[in-house]
């Protein structure tokens, strides 16, 4: 069943075409990671899937239903949750009272966000100020703020962004739980994670979608390869 759909999706800047007639499903259960060269437009795309960003055409569906015009927390409670690739924590508070925040949105508390700090390797910095952590342990409390949601879907902007060798492996163990009980949307530049995380893959080129299929189809992809891995 198709858990994400786009048809037509664009969205124009002052004349730039930043993302031109994505047609792009997700079903539902499935790792999709999203990738591409700089300026393709991944970022524009996952703004229309949040809500953050109107589009100039097309249409978004969840479950089925037209959510083109609904708001972003709207969104969020319909069952959607998402970081990005710049973090929105609240800086001045504990790490705790962040996703203790994020819970409330759903009717959880403090437990749930206990749970999901330790799900995420944080469970010992509960009391530090959030705007104290590292640039990584940030995405990773991005990421127990999405978790705490109970979300059915999950996007991830670039997640792995700032994180060690160790805490990047953690991350893949960690994706590969929540895929029993969320639909994950990935974009992510380390192809590594891609590779060993997605069911399928996605690449955006110039605001299009330029090759669909599994990681394995699209690492020896020709165009592919020549506009983005480098290797054409």
């Amino acid at each position: 069943m198709s858990l994400l759909r786009t048809e037509g999706l664009s969205k124009h800047f002052a004349g730039l075409t930043a993302v031109d007639g994505v047609d792009f499903d997700l079903p539902a259960g499935q790792i999709r990671a999203l990738i591409g060269p700089n300026g393709a437009g991944k970022t524009t795309f996952v703004g229309m899937l949040c809500g953050r960003i109107a589009p100039s055409a097309g249409r978004v569906a969840f479950e089925g239903r037209d959510i083109t015009a609904l708001p972003a927390h709207r969104r969020v409670m319909a069952g959607m949750a998402y970081t990005f690739q710049i973090t929105s924590i609240f800086a001045r508070l504990p790490v705790l009272e962040n996703v203790a925040l994020a819970a409330r949105r759903r009717g959880g508390g403090e437990q749930e966000a206990s749970s999901a700090l330790a799900r995420v390797g944080l469970e010992g910095r509960v009391d530090q100020l959030a705007g104290d952590l590292s640039y990584g342990h940030q995405r990773l409390l991005e990421i127990a703020m999405g978790l705490v949601q109970r979300p059915r879907l999950l996007i991830l902007d670039e997640p792995t962004q700032g994180l060690a060798d160790a805490e990047i492996a953690d991350f893949k163990a960690l994706i590969r739980e929540v895929a029993a009980e969320a639909t994950v949307l990935l974009i992510e530049h380390n192809m590594s994670v891609v590779m060993e995380l997605a069911d399928q893959v996605t690449v955006l080129n110039f605001g299009q979608v330029l090759a669909e299929g599994t990681p394995q189809e699209i690492h020896t992809d020709r165009a592919v390869q020549s506009a983005y891995l480098g290797t054409g």
